[in-house]
């Protein structure tokens, strides 16, 4: 049984405080984060609070259990290990919130903006309100609206993972490039979601419907997909478990890198460069370090791989899919990226300017329409060009 409270039609439940008590309760709370003297744990349940400005606002470990927070704006709020069992959240701009390991039981997301939230380790089950009844002893709420819903949500780039799930209502919701891995949305009703670079690795989808859903580009390794209704699913690009080992025309693929890495170092007097279109790296593991100077590898699968300090100058990596990789202080100048997959990539430090080819002449990195949503660009320089990026 679902529950949840946040309706205002019900008389004597939801309180409406003065705008004044609810600063002074944030001012409160503060002082109570801080360790100071006069705080106080916010107390927020059951209060109206629809379309309140919550932006950047610190509710860790507030109360806000049954809160009415339609169409609240609370981007980039901190709400980690907070109780928002059965709270309204339609609508609500959650944008960048922290809401890991928060109590988000029958909560109704429907509508709301979580894009880059953090809902790692939350709980998002269903639950059940009940008050106290002089006649009844308890009364379990019911309401008008679904709680624990998901229905039309966005959660591109969202973190999920490690979160409690129930059967979500989550009909046409936007889980694009989210971290899902290891979630149980066994029987959840995902009908029309899209879920394209989702990272559902291990994820229990066991019975859910799926019918028509977008699962583009999606990471199903390991992901238990048993009995789940997939009519007329896109599962194009799906990434499934790697093979073993990969051969290009008849040589391993370590082998071919390293012939590569021979012509690098000889400046062309050795070995030779490798071809490796749409090859599927991922049964190397790592390239930590490597020297692939020029590889030409368009729509390779470097997908969550090590490739912290490699050279790869002037590559061609156009439409790879290096989500989740590594790139820490990479030397990418004058490489193509064009299309390149990028979300969650570690780009920290990376080298991203042009590359001098000859005096005067330089050669750019192009990342036209590369997707680099939740990549980390810390400290990388930036490439002299005006391609757009998302």
């Amino acid at each position: 049984m679902s529950a949840a409270v946040a309706r205002d039609t019900r008389p004597g439940l939801i309180r409406i405080l003065p705008a004044a008590a609810v600063r002074e309760a944030l001012d409160a709370h503060g002082r109570y984060l801080r360790g100071v003297p006069a705080g106080r744990r916010a107390n927020l349940s059951y209060v109206n609070l629809n379309h309140y400005n919550f932006e950047g606002a610190d509710l860790s470990e507030a109360d806000l259990t049954g809160a009415l927070l339609g169409g609240a704006l609370m981007s980039r709020a901190k709400l980690t290990r907070g109780t928002l069992y059965g709270a309204d959240l339609r609508d609500a701009d959650l944008r960048a919130a922290d809401l890991s390991r928060t109590d988000m039981r029958g909560v109704c997301l429907r509508g709301a903006n979580l894009s880059g939230a953090d809902l790692s380790a939350a709980d998002l089950r269903e639950g059940v309100t009940a008050l106290q009844d002089s006649t009844e002893g308890f009364r379990i709420l019911e309401h008008s609206r679904r709680p624990g819903e998901l229905d039309y949500a966005t959660l591109k780039g969202a973190n999920l993972s490690g979160a409690q799930l129930g059967a979500e209502v989550a009909r046409t919701a936007d889980f694009t490039d989210a971290d899902l891995s290891g979630v149980s949305l066994q029987g959840a009703r995902l009908a029309g979601a899209r879920m394209d670079g989702a990272d559902l690795s291990g994820a229990n989808l066991f019975n859910a419907d799926m019918a028509g859903a977008s699962l583009r580009r999606a990471v199903l390794v390991g992901t238990d997909l048993s009995g789940a209704g997939l009519d007329k699913a896109d599962l194009t690009g799906a990434l499934r478990a790697p093979p073993a080992l990969i051969y290009i025309d008849d040589m391993p693929l370590w082998e071919v890198l390293e012939i590569h890495e021979l012509f690098c170092r000889t400046e062309g007097r050795e070995g030779k460069t490798a071809r490796t279109d749409g090859v599927d790296f991922r049964p190397l593991r790592r390239l930590k370090g490597r020297t692939l100077t020029g590889l030409s590898a368009p729509g390779g699968i470097f997908y969550g791989m090590d490739l912290e300090g490699a050279q790869l100058q002037g590559a061609n990596l156009a439409g790879a899919d290096l989500r989740g990789a590594k790139l820490k202080g990479a030397d990418l100048r004058g490489g193509r990226l064009m299309d390149a997959q990028m979300a969650g990539a570690d780009l920290s430090g990376a080298r991203l300017g042009p590359l001098q080819i000859a005096q005067e002449r330089f050669l750019r990195t192009d990342l036209t329409r590369a997707v680099l949503r939740g990549a980390d660009l810390r400290g990388a320089s930036a490439p002299r060009s005006t391609a757009r990026v998302r």
